[in-house]
């Protein structure tokens, strides 16, 4: 079954964020756009080259109301020494929220029983708290936050005009389509 369009379950975690322990939970989610960045661990190869890229691109994620959360199976005392020693992670303005528990991980069904670890899933939730869009995949394939941002800019665009769509490789600001009889076989 999937997860899109439905509800994000009620959470509680704690995470590190701009060198303070801080709660996180499913009502902080709500009133603006997030994304939920799931990684497997931290102090792992892959996840510091995703963290710095998803930093880098913090500001575009701010700029469209949208808050970013990073998700390992580690606590949040964990992200707090990764944050102060790796020279990627340490760029990281956004909260860097400890799973310990796999409540996230299996809630989000990206978790990996065998391993304890979660895979590389990416979720963008729209202000009431509803999955919007999810990506999830293998843990040796890092992501591109430039198509993060990319789906995010489509989630909006299209809940705020529900008769229309965003046709592959759409960009803010370029044409959308509004579905009718009239497009079938004619694109």
């Amino acid at each position: 079954m999937s997860l899109i369009n439905t509800q994000v379950q009620p959470f509680k975690a704690q995470a590190y964020k701009n060198g303070k322990f801080i709660e996180v939970t499913d009502a902080d989610l709500k009133g603006k756009w997030s994304v939920l960045i799931f990684m497997p661990a931290a102090f792992t190869f892959n996840c510091p080259t995703e963290i710095e890229d998803a930093a880098e691109h913090y500001a575009e994620f701010e700029k469209a109301g949208a808050e970013v959360y990073i998700v390992t199976t580690d606590t949040h005392f964990s992200h707090k020494v990764w944050h102060e020693t790796s020279p990627a992670v340490g760029k990281a303005k956004f909260a860097l929220v400890g799973d310990p528990t796999h409540a996230l991980t299996n809630a989000f069904d990206v978790h990996i029983a065998e391993e304890g670890l979660a895979l590389r899933g990416t979720f963008i939730i729209n202000p009431e708290g509803v999955i919007k869009t999810m990506e999830v995949h293998d843990n040796a394939i890092a992501r591109d936050v430039t198509e993060t941002v990319r789906k995010l800019k489509a989630a909006q665009y299209v809940a705020s005009h529900p008769n229309e769509v965003c046709p592959a490789k759409w960009k803010e600001g370029e044409k959308t389509l509004a579905p009718s009889i009239d497009l079938v076989g004619k694109i």
